[in-house]
């Protein structure tokens, strides 16, 4: 039966798991005492909705700590293993897979390196596939609690209603890909087993307005430096966030061709693609064979040697010049969206670190309009390497609150043992 406003019992009902939820899973644990102020529901409503919780195993009990005068007050927890997320980043030199249980603890975890000229479609899908099939053949799995399968990607992702998720990955050749249906079409997973993908920016910035230097800001804009760049606007306007090609913003006109085709894109002296590239053209050597990372970290080695060591010039004034570029880039983020914060994050990001922040934060304030950039700060993620695939993972999460902590149904007949073995079998390991 439908209210006044339209929303039935058992949306009421919904909603009142989802409050609950989601007050003890950031500020937990908490009394049934304390959810009560904390939710806005009646007493009467929190012990319903908790007895209901605690039924379907989603809530546990915490110890207790003392009232005043009165017995003492349970504490009440979300229950670590009643539920599980695959987070999977699909980045561009590698693709990591992880398994968390509820409260994002690590449960498993592998990877697959990825070679310069290795974004063939079907063959990053076979190791999602057999990626998601190692982890949940681990012995600390339980693949009948499995809420979902986050992926975060590069490009553009459109949710259609026949494709499921495309992705538009113009800088990686990817030309609206229909990835959903491919990691279905081979999947072991059941078809209830719901798969979420969006943007990798957009993932880190989840992750980090979850829980890491986003955490209690209104608007922030988070940042991702990996192989190109990319960004996530969130405001209470877009509080699950919205990927911003960014990396596309030209800073040079008739400048260096992107890897997108087009001319003075930011990504095309600000990636760790293009820093390498420019070095290597200036006269810089950059080691060979071997991965972007460690040729990135031996041009920050390289421009900053130990005292006493003579630097690169090269290297150092590639650097110098691309946080001139990376904070005329912030300036157009500040004077277009007024954040409170901007968080920068992705390997390349947290590699170039504090030693590159100081120089782009005075040339943010120099191109942006003072009002808004006297507002702003500009700091480091607190997730490291792993934040994408955490965002990745929150994705089902946040659905699954949203859903009032309901699973996926039906699950399969025999999960502990058919199913585990399917998934085994499947893993090349």
């Amino acid at each position: 039966m439908a209210g006044r406003s339209g929303r039935t019992v058992r949306d009421l009902r919904r909603g009142n798991r989802t409050a609950v939820l989601q007050k003890l899973y950031f500020e937990g644990p908490l009394s049934r005492f304390e959810l009560g102020p904390a939710t806005g529901l009646s007493s009467g409503s929190v012990s319903n909705v908790v007895a209901d919780l605690v039924a379907d195993g989603l809530v546990e009990e915490a110890g207790s700590v003392d009232s005043d005068g009165g017995r003492p007050r349970t504490l009440l927890r979300i229950a670590p293993h009643s539920g599980q997320m695959i987070g999977v980043d699909v980045g561009e030199t590698r693709i990591r897979v992880e398994l968390f249980d509820l409260t994002l603890t690590e449960l498993a975890r592998t990877e697959r390196p990825l070679t310069p000229t290795g974004y063939d479609v079907e063959v990053i899908a076979g190791h999602i596939r057999d990626a998601v099939a190692e982890v949940l053949g681990d012995e600390r799995a339980a693949p009948e609690r499995l809420l979902g399968v986050g992926v975060g990607v590069p490009g553009i992702v459109e949710h259609t209603p026949d494709r499921g998720a495309v992705v538009h990955g113009q800088t990686i050749g990817w030309d609206a890909v229909p990835l959903e249906q491919l990691l279905r079409s081979a999947s072991r997973l059941p078809d209830e087993i719901p798969y979420f993908i969006d943007n990798g920016a957009k993932t880190l910035g989840q992750a980090e307005m979850w829980f890491g230097a986003g955490r209690g800001a209104r608007n922030a804009v988070v940042v991702l430096f990996g192989s190109g760049v990319g960004a996530c606007l969130v405001t209470p306007e877009v509080e699950h966030g919205r990927a911003v090609e960014w990396g596309h913003l030209t800073v040079r006109v008739r400048g260096r061709r992107c890897r997108c085709g087009a001319p003075g894109c930011l990504e095309a002296y600000a990636g760790a693609v293009s820093l390498l590239a420019r070095w290597r053209e200036e006269g810089g050597r950059p080691p060979e064979g071997t991965d972007e990372e460690t040729r990135l970290t031996a041009m920050l080695a390289a421009a900053y040697p130990p005292e006493g060591t003579a630097p690169d010039l090269v290297a150092r004034a590639v650097l110098e010049e691309t946080a001139e570029y990376v904070g005329a880039g912030l300036s157009d983020l500040i004077n277009l969206f007024q954040p409170e914060r901007i968080i920068v994050g992705g390997w390349a990001g947290l590699q170039l670190g504090s030693r590159f922040l100081p120089a782009v934060r005075r040339h943010a304030a120099t191109y942006a309009l003072r009002h808004p950039a006297d507002r702003v700060t500009i700091d480091l993620g607190r997730l490291g390497p792993d934040a994408v695939t955490v965002g990745a993972a929150i994705l089902p999460l946040a659905d699954f609150f949203a859903g009032g902590g309901r699973r996926p149904e039906p699950v399969p007949e025999d999960p502990g043992s058919a199913w585990r073995t399917a998934l085994r079998e499947r893993s090349p390991h």
